[in-house]
């Protein structure tokens, strides 16, 4: 219903007018249920068959900005709040050669990668070059500033203060330093992270998932320091190998919660 009704707004625009759609579908997220149409369709779980359904959306708003007329002027953003629900090595998918949070550790709730690195794709013709990249870290904060910048409006004061302009990389243009300082995480039961660079520092032990604890976890160290660039399963905790970043993205974290 939700996908019908953007569907019927977007066939109502014209080009001379903007417009601004936010479709929160509610694939793949629990409860699974999709819809009699997709059941049993990828062969796989009734999850697969949900994120089909999910694809099938965001299909029929591409065929509608088409069938109007409005996709070379219209921006389109899909992306989502949290990684796969699913636990590593769902059985389900395995055999079949498929990993839903793919090389990264944990799932959805978990404060490592797999709970929090998630699709971000971006489509604007003729500004945004089709198959393009960017290795810039951002957030979903930063759509507030960077969609301010886009139209051309300030954010004004006091507004969207964990907001960062990420329009250059959108761009593809060169920067000097990185667009963010750093970007916080923070897991289902509290755990924080703050990652810059190639730098993630989680302030405790485990996950920090949904669950209970795992047994043992108690004997793990309460410090977790992974250098992304050459582990980004983050398999190798070296917070002990240097003492001098655990200190500098302590310190920077508690600054920023001080805020």
């Amino acid at each position: 219903m939700i996908v019908d009704k953007s569907v019927e707004y977007i066939h109502q625009q014209t080009k001379d007018q903007p417009f601004f759609l936010y479709l929160p579908l509610t694939s793949p997220h629990q409860p699974i249920v999709p819809s009699e149409a997709f059941q049993g369709k990828s062969g796989l779980s009734p999850y697969a068959d949900f994120c089909l359904q999910t694809d099938a959306a965001v299909g029929a708003i591409f065929e509608a900005l088409d069938a109007s007329g409005l996709s070379d002027d219209t921006i389109v953003i899909f992306t989502s709040d949290n990684g796969s629900l699913l636990p590593v090595n769902y059985k389900p998918h395995q055999v079949k050669g498929h990993q839903s949070s793919y090389i990264f550790r944990g799932k959805k709730g978990d404060i490592h990668e797999g709970g929090h690195r998630v699709p971000y794709l971006l489509r604007w013709p003729g500004v945004v070059a089709a198959g393009s990249q960017s290795d810039e870290t951002t957030c979903l904060t930063d759509l507030l500033a960077t969609c301010a910048a886009i139209i051309g409006k300030p954010l004004p004061d006091g507004a969207g203060e964990d907001s960062v302009n990420v329009l250059p990389a959108l761009l593809g243009q060169t920067t000097n330093q990185a667009l963010r300082e750093a970007t916080v995480h923070h897991s289902f039961d509290g755990l924080f992270a703050i990652r810059q660079g190639k730098w993630k520092l989680i302030l405790g032990a485990g996950a920090g998932s949904m669950g209970p604890p795992k047994p043992g976890i108690e004997k793990l160290p309460k410090i977790q320091l992974y250098d992304l660039e050459q582990d980004i399963s983050e398999s190798n905790n070296v917070y002990d190998q240097y003492p001098e970043v655990v200190e500098r993205l302590t310190q920077m974290l508690k600054e920023i919660q001080r805020g």
